[in-house]
C-alpha cells in the first residue's frame, strides 16, 4: 500500500462514489473456506511442503524505519538499534523503495548515501544480512524527472513508469527502469564477474565535505526484487494503470532487457541470473490478470528448451486485505474479518493452482495485508468479548500466517511495521505490528511464534473446526489449534498424541518474548484442549 497519504483522502471519496474498495476478499459463512483434511498417519501431496513457517512472518518497512534516530534525525549513516530490535522479530523485510532515491537525476545512480534523502543502503542490507533478514527490495514510483514528462495536470509519481507518451506495450519504452534494475543488481546482487565499465554511480560530492558514492560490485546482499507495487492501480485511471499485457512488457524489460535486446546494461538477470524477480503484487488479487501476462510471455517471449513458457517473473504475487467487501463485486467493505471467514483461502488457492499448472511452477508470495486498529477503518479488527482490538489484531494476524501456509502460498509480509499516520480513520493508516520502541501484541505473537517453531514445515490440517494444524520439523510435530471464528467461540478438542504419556501446550503472551509453557499428562495418549480464537500450541513430549 503506497504511503503517498496526499492524495488518498480523494480516493475514498471516489471509493465511496463507486460503492467498493479495492484489495478485499468475498466474505463468506464460518466454515465455507475449503480446508482439506488429511489422515495424520498417511504421507500425501502436502507432507512434500517444506516451506518453513518463518516465511509467514514478512513484513513491509521503509529506510527510515531502519535508518531515522528520532534524537538526531539527520543522522543516517547508521542503524537505529531501537527500531532494529523490533525489525529482527521478522524474518524477512519488504523494502519500499522509491526509484527517485536510486536516479534522481537521470543517469547518475546512488545508494550510500542517496542524492535523495541521504540513506545509506549499504548500511541497511549489510544490517539485515548479519541478522538473517531477507529483503525483498521493492522499486517502485516513478523518479520527479520523468513524472515531470508528463503534463502538470496529469503528474503522478505512481504513473506508468515510461516517459509520457510513450508505447506502453513496447518493452523498449522501459529501457530506463531496467537500465536502473541493472545498476541495483549489479551492486546488490551475486555476481562479481560484471564488466566494471557498464557499472555507474553518481561520484560528485554536492557539498563540501560530502561522502560520495563509489562503484561496487556483486555484493551478495539482495536476493529478491520486485517490480513496481500495485500496477494494476485501477483507482488511479489510465495515466497509472497498465493492462496485464503493457505490465508483462515493463516486466520483460525490467527482468532480462527482454531477453537480452535492450542492451548489455538493462535488465535484472543480464547483471545477476541469480537473482530472483518477483512480479508487483496485484492490488485486485485477479489471476485473469496473471493468466493473461503468462499468454503475453507465451507469444513474445516463446518456450525454453525444456518446454516451459519463458516467463518474464519468478515469482507471483498479489495483495489482500481480508474485510466483508469484495473487490470482485464492487461491495464496499465496513469492518475486516477473520482470514478464515474471507475468501482469502480460495483465492490463495486460485493462485496456487495456476501457478502449479505451469512447468516451471512459480512461488505464489502475499506481499500485502494486514488489519488498522482505528474502528472507523473500514479494515478494521475489531474487540470480540473481553478481547480488545489489540488482541483481535494479533489473533487475526497470526492466523492470516497459518492460513496462507495451509493454502501453500510461499512468503507473506504484512502491512507494515509503524502506522502510517497514527489515529487516522482513513483506511491502512493504522495497520502497525509495532509502536514506539515496543512490538504490538501482532508482533508479540509473531515473534513467539518464529521462536518456537519458525522451522517447523506445515503437513496437513487433520481437523477443520477447530482447525488443527500439523507440523514438522526435524522428527519433531507440533499441532497448532485454533476456532476460525470471531464471536469469542471456544471449543473442545481430543488430541491423538499416539505414545506420548506427556505434553507440552504453550500458550501466547502479549508484551513478553516467549510463549508460556505447561506439561501435562495425557489419557493413553490423547489430550483433551480448550480451544479458543487465539491459537494454541501443542507438541508431544516422548
Amino acid at each position: 500500500m503506497q504511503l503517498l497519504f496526499s492524495y488518498k483522502w480523494m480516493f475514498s471519496v471516489l471509493i465511496a462514489i463507486l460503492g467498493f474498495s479495492r484489495c478485499h476478499s468475498e466474505p463468506v459463512h464460518p466454515g465455507k473456506d475449503t480446508v482439506r483434511v488429511i489422515n495424520p498417519n498417511k504421507v500425501n501431496a502436502i507432507d512434500s511442503n517444506q516451506t518453513p513457517l518463518k516465511n509467514m512472518f514478512g513484513i513491509n518497512g521503509y529506510e527510515w524505519n531502519f535508518l531515522e534516530n528520532p534524537a538526531a534525525p539527520n543522522n543516517r549513516n547508521q542503524i537505529y538499534e531501537a527500531n532494529m530490535a523490533l525489525i529482527k522479530s521478522f524474518s524477512s523485510v519488504r523494502h519500499y523503495l522509491n526509484w527517485n532515491k536510486l536516479e534522481n537525476t537521470e543517469g547518475n545512480y546512488t545508494y550510500n548515501p542517496t542524492n535523495n534523502g541521504s540513506w545509506y543502503y549499504d548500511v541497511i542490507y549489510s544490517r539485515c544480512k548479519q541478522d538473517s533478514i531477507m529483503v525483498l527490495a521493492d522499486i517502485k514510483n516513478l523518479p520527479v524527472w520523468m513524472m515531470n514528462t508528463y503534463p502538470t495536470s496529469e503528474r503522478d509519481n505512481e504513473n506508468v513508469p515510461t516517459p509520457y507518451g510513450a508505447n506502453r506495450s513496447s518493452p523498449a519504452s522501459y529501457i530506463v527502469q531496467a537500465r536502473t534494475a541493472f545498476q541495483f543488481a549489479a551492486r546488490y546482487g551475486s555476481n562479481t564477474g560484471i564488466n566494471p565499465d557498464l557499472v555507474k554511480v553518481d561520484g560528485r560530492p554536492r557539498w563540501k565535505n560530502d561522502p560520495v558514492n563509489t562503484v561496487k560490485i556483486g555484493l551478495g546482499l539482495i536476493k529478491y526484487i520486485e517490480c513496481g507495487n500495485e500496477n494494476d492501480r485501477w483507482w488511479k485511471g489510465d495515466k497509472a494503470t497498465q493492462t496485464p499485457e503493457e505490465y508483462a512488457a515493463n516486466m520483460s524489460a525490467f527482468y532480462d532487457g527482454h531477453k537480452g535486446t535492450l542492451g548489455n546494461n538493462a535488465g535484472v538477470k543480464t547483471a545477476d541470473p541469480n537473482m530472483i524477480v518477483v512480479m508487483g503484487g496485484l492490488s485486485t488479487a485477479d489471476i485473469n490478470y496473471v493468466q493473461r501476462m503468462i499468454n503475453w510471455c507465451k507469444t513474445n517471449r516463446g518456450i525454453k528448451a525444456d518446454g516451459s513458457i519463458n516467463l518474464c517473473f519468478d515469482v507471483i504475487n498479489y495483495h489482500l486485505y481480508s474485510n466483508n467487501g469484495s473487490v470482485f463485486t464492487h461491495k464496499n467493505a465496513t469492518t475486516g474479518v477473520a482470514p478464515e471467514l474471507s475468501g482469502s483461502g480460495k483465492v490463495a488457492d486460485d493462485f496456487v493452482n495456476l501457478a502449479n499448472g505451469l512447468k516451471n511452477k512459480p512461488e505464489v508470495w502475499v506481499t500485502e495485508t494486514g488489519y488498522d486498529i482505528n474502528q472507523h477503518s473500514y479494515q478494521h479488527a475489531p474487540p470480540i468479548g473481553n478481547k480488545p482490538v489489540l488482541i483481535t489484531q494479533a489473533d487475526w494476524i497470526l492466523r492470516s500466517s497459518l492460513m496462507y501456509a495451509r493454502h501453500g502460498v510461499k512468503r507473506l509480509f504484512f502491512y507494515q511495521l509503524f502506522d502510517a499516520t497514527p489515529n487516522n480513520p482513513e483506511q491502512y493508516s493504522t495497520s502497525g505490528l509495532a509502536e514506539g520502541t515496543k512490538l504490538r501484541p501482532a508482533g508479540d505473537y509473531i515473534l513467539q511464534t518464529n521462536k518456537l517453531m519458525g522451522n517447523y514445515a506445515y503437513k496437513g490440517t487433520i481437523n477443520a473446526d477447530p482447525l488443527v494444524d500439523r507440523y514438522r520439523a526435524d522428527h519433531k510435530t507440533m499441532y497448532v489449534l485454533t476456532v476460525p471464528d470471531q464471536k469469542g467461540r471456544v471449543a473442545t478438542y481430543t488430541l491423538d498424541l499416539g505414545k506420548a504419556t506427556t505434553a507440552t501446550i504453550y500458550t501466547l503472551k502479549p508484551g513478553a518474548d516467549a510463549m508460556t509453557s505447561k506439561k501435562v499428562n495425557t489419557t493413553n495418549g490423547k489430550l483433551k484442549i480448550q480451544v479458543t480464537e487465539t491459537p494454541v500450541f501443542v507438541q508431544a513430549v516422548l
